[in-house]
Order: C-alpha cells, then structure tokens, then sequence
C-alpha cells in the first residue's frame, strides 16, 4: 500500500477501514476560546474508531522546562511526543488520518509533528468531518478507541520548524520570506484578541489559511493553489517562504498548501506572533 502523505479523501479512508489496512485516525478538533469545551465536543460525536488529539495535552508542551520554543502553543520535546504517540500505537508502518471540524484549522499540527519525527505516512482529511459526515461514514460516540501501546521511533525530520532568534537572523533579507496565516484584521493590527501587542513582523506578507479552501471546505485544486501562491510570492523564491500564525498551529495549511500546489517543502516559524510579540526588543509592524 502506498501511503498517503498529504491529503485523503473520505472514499479513499473508507477503502483502506474496509481492507483492514494499518490506519489510526486521530480527532484534532479543539476551540480556542473555549478549551474545556472539546472532550464534551468529541464524546458528542467522532469518526468511528478515532482516538483524540487535544491542542493543549497532547500536541503542545505543558511546562516551559519540556518546551523547545516559545508562544502559546510551544512544540513538546521530541521524546516526549514519542511517548505519546507510542502508546496511541502509532508504529512506523501505521497510515495515520487527522481531521477537525473546525475547516482543517487545528488538525494540520499533529501532520507537521509527524513529519518532523520523521512519520511520513500521515494525511489529512479532505473537509474534515463534514466531508466524513457527507460520505456516509460511521460515526461512534463517547469515550476514544484505544489502540494497543507500542514504540514509536524517532526517525530523521521530514519538516524543519524556525526559532525566533533564526527568524531574527533573516529578517528583512531576501533569504526569507514571511507568510502569515492570520486573518488580515489580526495582520493589520485592528485587533488583537490573544496577544499582548497588535500586528504583524515587519516585511511579512499576509495569506490567511482559510484562502486555501472552496466552498465545501476541501482545499482547492493544485492548479488554482499554484496559481495563487504564485500570485502572492510575485517572484519570491518558495524555498525563501518561512509560514507562522499566532501559535504556529493554522499556519499549517498554508505551509500544506504550497506542497499540493507544486512548490516544494517549507518551513514553521513555531513561537509565530504569539513568541515574537512576547519577546523585548523585536520590531513590529501594522498596516
């Protein structure tokens, strides 16, 4: 089988549940502004045989001293993630699903944390769980599926994440190119509801992540993708582009996005705004 590294369909998922092949699929919808409210939200309603993946507990660092960055949502140790995807019985030949139900906002991040450990065969799905919902899909409710506990290997990164200091380092230069996924009335510095200072690092450009999807919440074709982001870089090397967000979380769609159009691997700035905002000395910008 080969395995999906990008994005699934929910036909193709069903195909693979139906041959009993070796897939996990792990629910990544979470609420920002209301937190205690996801384990309520999840037990309503999964995909069948989920297991759950929290923002806060599992795919973010709980104390700085098992952080390896900054910001809101900071990147857990390598070793640490390990563990928990060992007893999730992630194993180097499980095809590993994530979907939310919040339009692919928050289940990209357990994606790029799997390639940076080295898991290549991880995919998102398509429209999340409406497009599931569409399909015709078992649904379970209550409690998640447990998988039986093995060792998940650390294998060499597949995607590379940006301190503040390298960013720092770049800034300004045409080595780098910064792309924020916020909202534009976040980049601009109209508003800010979740960190200390209002808009955006000097020389960013702005491309909100919810750009990347049609009406049906899938994301576009290749075709309409590339030609946007073209657009964007207005002849900016891809390989130049560094994404980052808030938190480092929904700029991941964005990153995906360049990828299914065409142009290459990039890279996360993972502090994002919420890092950069938070550190004495750094310039800002709004516009």
């Amino acid at each position: 089988m080969m395995p999906y590294t990008l994005l699934i369909s929910a036909a193709e998922l069903q195909q693979l549940q139906a041959q009993k092949a070796p897939v996990l699929v792990f629910d990544c919808s979470f609420d920002l502004m209301n937190p205690d409210t996801v384990d309520t939200t999840f037990a309503q309603v999964h995909i069948a045989g989920a297991q759950q993946a929290h923002l806060d507990r599992h795919l973010s660092a709980h104390d700085a001293s098992h952080a390896i960055n900054g910001g809101r949502h900071p990147l857990p140790r390598p070793e640490d993630m390990a563990k928990w995807l060992g007893q999730c019985g992630v194993h180097a030949d499980t095809q590993v699903v994530v979907y939310d139900r919040n339009g692919n906002n928050y289940c990209g991040r357990l994606w790029w944390m799997l390639k940076w450990l080295g898991h290549d065969a991880v995919a998102i799905l398509d429209g999340g769980l409406q497009a599931w919902k569409t399909a015709g899909g078992d649904l379970a409710h209550g409690e998640a599926t447990t998988a039986e506990p093995c060792t998940f290997a650390i294998r060499p990164a597949l995607r590379q994440w940006l301190s503040t200091d390298d960013v720092r380092a770049q800034l300004g230069q045409t080595s780098q190119t910064l792309i924020d996924a916020r909202g534009a009335p976040r980049y601009r510095g109209e508003v800010e509801p979740l960190d200390p200072i209002a808009g955006h690092i000097p020389g960013a450009l702005n491309r909100p992540f919810t750009d990347n999807f049609d009406a049906q919440g899938r994301f576009k074709s290749p075709k309409v993708l590339h030609q946007e982001w073209s657009q964007l870089l207005a002849g900016r090397s891809p390989e130049s582009v560094v994404h980052h967000c808030g938190s480092g979380v929904s700029a991941v769609p964005n990153l995906l996005a360049m990828e299914l159009a065409g142009l290459g691997v990039t890279r996360l700035y993972a502090g994002s705004w919420s890092e950069w905002s938070r550190t004495p000395g750094l310039p800002c910008e709004t516009s």
